[in-house]
């Protein structure tokens, strides 16, 4: 069998398709963080100011959000590897023209403020193909890894693509750095191309533009299957972890963006240097975070796994401004990584295996948006909060918002038992399993119960 031997967490790498995705998703990743550096030094550096990064920033974050619902209806409509191709084909090129712009001239709203909007519609539609494709590509016993490896690339582009972004800007300057930002655009754009072509050839699969098998039979019994609508109202765990979701962000944003700067900045007195090491210690513990997720076996209870996991991160989040130093305060944010790396990863592993698959577009994309819907509450309330009493008090506030959500999850028995068969549980409100959902949706390729893993997407490792 292709594979054989390697480590639990790289097992989905016996998938073509999978390695495809995640070769590509690792560049356009690192990519991503060369943009993070050239984009404010560009601006700044040509006299452009704070307001007019500001003015960007916002030009960028609001079509993202509002096109996070289409880019779920997109990717369930026509694949999420299809979508996925298309928005990274349009970022590419408007990338591409900010590196034209660079050489061109200053900085300029006229410019920025049209290719920041095409980027941020680009990541909107994006965004929901690029959480709902896993399960496209894997058998459910090699997915919570896969989710583990696609979150550890973009954890490791996040550690190294700022100093190797670094480098470049300083030496080169910032349109090299956004011409290789393109270049890797078009890398992750042609391996959803080979992952696309892989998905087609598999054995049992519907020619090019014919529905799948398994659709058309539904279409003939008169059954569309369950939609997000009904599964909004119909089902409680996803009116639970919606509001689980929304709680627990409430404090995330401003705890990055505002409050940890200005602990690091103010009380802590570490400079720059400092809080770039904090920031690299939140970086690392989730990157061994998601390690750690990749290499265990499947929880018999997913969610009260990942809610002890993330009750942890709030208990160390909580204590980060009273413990008086900087290793100390780096010490407890890696903690904070790690718990927040696993947990994310196994709690969105369990709502991939059972949500239906023509709605996972949807689902993922409701719930991105709940996760970052609150991020300009979140960062303005902490403005507040830090100005009037200082940093210290957003911390315990941010942490405590994280633990009320999650232990008040935990006391809804739909939460406990979720991921669990019925029989296991001996209650007729668990949540349905996959089985039962899918018995309503079409068969998707490599999904697991009841199909086997897809010999289409799996060939020899060189």
């Amino acid at each position: 069998m292709a594979g054989r031997g390697l480590p639990r967490g790289l097992t989905p790498l016996r998938h073509r398709g999978f390695r495809l995705l995640a070769g590509g998703q690792l560049t356009s990743n690192v990519g991503d963080a060369l943009y993070m550096v050239a984009l404010p030094w560009y601006v700044l550096a040509e006299h452009g100011g704070a307001l007019l990064l500001g003015t960007v920033l916002a030009a960028y974050g609001i079509p993202r959000t509002v096109l996070l619902a289409v880019g779920g209806q997109a990717s369930d409509r026509w694949r999420p590897w299809t979508v996925m191709m298309a928005a990274d084909t349009v970022r590419m090129v408007a990338v591409a023209a900010l590196a034209v712009a660079t050489v061109s001239g200053p900085a300029s709203a006229v410019v920025l403020v049209p290719i920041a909007v095409v980027l941020g519609a680009g990541e909107g539609l994006f965004l929901p193909g690029s959480m709902a494709i896993a399960p496209a590509l894997l058998p459910g016993d090699d997915l919570q890894a896969g989710n583990a490896l696609l979150a550890g690339g973009t954890q490791l582009a996040t550690l190294a693509g700022p100093l190797v972004g670094g480098v470049i800007v300083a030496f080169f300057g910032p349109a090299p750095a956004f011409a290789i930002d393109a270049a890797t655009f078009a890398v992750s754009a042609l391996t959803l191309v080979g992952v696309r072509a892989t998905q087609r050839t598999a054995p049992g699969a519907a020619p090019a533009g014919q529905p799948e098998p398994a659709a058309v039979a539904l279409a003939d019994a008169g059954n569309p299957g369950p939609t997000l609508r009904s599964m909004l109202r119909s089902e409680p765990i996803l009116q639970v972890g919606l509001l689980v979701t929304v709680a627990a962000n409430l404090g995330s944003g401003g705890l990055g963006e505002v409050a940890l700067p200005s602990l690091a900045h103010g009380p802590l007195h570490s400079g720059a240097g400092g809080y770039g090491a904090l920031i690299a210690a939140l970086g690392g513990g989730a990157l061994v975070g998601t390690i750690v997720a990749g290499q265990a076996r499947q929880a018999r209870r997913p969610l009260v796994v990942g809610t002890f996991a993330f009750l942890v991160a709030a208990v160390a989040m909580a204590a980060v401004p009273y413990v008086g130093s900087t290793v100390a305060v780096g010490l407890l944010i890696a903690v904070f990584g790690v718990m927040e790396g696993f947990g994310n990863v196994v709690t969105i592993t369990a709502v991939q295996r059972w949500a239906p698959p023509q709605v996972m577009g949807r689902l993922m994309g409701v719930l991105v948006l709940a996760s970052m819907g609150l991020f300009p509450v979140s960062v303005a309330l902490a403005g507040f909060v830090v100005h009037d009493l200082g940093p210290a008090p957003f911390f315990p506030f941010a942490s405590a918002t994280l633990a009320l959500a999650v232990l008040v999850a935990l006391t809804q028995r739909t939460w406990r038992d979720f991921g669990m068969a019925p029989a296991a549980t001996g209650s007729s409100d668990t949540s349905p399993p996959l089985e039962t959902l899918t018995a309503l949706a079409p068969a998707d390729p490599g999904r697991d119960a009841p199909a086997a893993a897809p010999a289409d997407t799996t060939d020899q490792m060189p």
